[in-house]
């Protein structure tokens, strides 16, 4: 009797390890992903987490004061251009130099911020749900560090605000964009779809290009990090950062 069971070829287990659909199990914990999850599930989910929770609380402070002390000016409509302009570029320098950093020995001390150990994690184990978000310590301090730059850095207070307001809309967008590229939410459109696939490339197939996260790869273009998936090798080090 003739077998019609579909095989899998080489080339499409090749594609299903690079963009993280391979079906071996992850190590790990009970706290990974589900193999399937509607975009409302994934809302749910990532509500559960306190990072969105602290983005969107200074988002609702920073707006409310924004209202209320008016002094609205042309320059509130250009700070938004420009930081939406240079965020693919801002994105991907944290990505390298913060994300990626090396752990570096100064006599006893090693240099190693909490940023990167744990982004080393999420790379061990890119379903482990927790590890997908800001850590909560560290995006506090950042917190603090932007409300000072709102406060001191600007000429105007209201001008400062509006900083904050897109900074936070940002960020708040970068950690739904970051976490549903990670769940088994499936991409319906095509800009998403560019988004994911990119991503998904840098965590299981080479860990050294696409950093960009929540574009379909503006940065890596302009500076080279975006290579052809189908030449590109395969990292030996993808789930294991400065191991080789």
């Amino acid at each position: 009797m003739t077998d019609h069971r579909p095989t899998t070829t080489s080339h499409d287990s090749e594609r299903s390890r690079a963009t993280g659909t391979h079906r071996t199990p992850d190590r790990g914990s009970p706290r990974a992903i589900r193999r399937s999850m509607s975009l409302s599930e994934a809302a749910r989910e990532f509500l559960r987490h306190p990072s969105p929770w602290m983005i969107a609380a200074v988002f609702v402070v920073a707006a409310s004061t924004r209202v209320a002390i008016g002094d609205w000016q042309l320059t509130d409509a250009l700070v938004p251009v420009v930081i939406l302009a240079a965020f693919p570029l801002v994105e991907w320098i944290i990505h390298v130099t913060v994300l990626h950093w090396r752990p570096r020995h100064l006599g006893p001390l090693t240099i190693d911020s909490e940023l990167a150990r744990k982004h080393r994690e999420h790379h061990v184990d890119p379903r482990d749900i927790p590890l997908i978000f800001i850590p909560p310590k560290s995006l506090l301090l950042t917190i603090v560090a932007l409300v000072a730059i709102a406060l001191l850095a600007f000429p105007r207070t209201a001008l400062g605000l509006t900083f904050l307001l897109t900074i936070t809309t940002l960020g708040l967008l970068y950690e739904w964009t970051h976490y549903l590229i990670h769940t088994d939410y499936k991409p319906k459109h095509a800009l998403y779809r560019a988004i994911w696939r990119n991503h998904r490339h840098h965590h299981y197939k080479n860990e050294h290009y696409w950093f960009t996260v929540t574009t379909s790869g503006t940065a890596d273009r302009l500076l080279g990090t975006a290579p052809d998936p189908a030449t590109t090798p395969t990292s030996p080090t993808a789930r294991n950062l400065h191991a080789g």
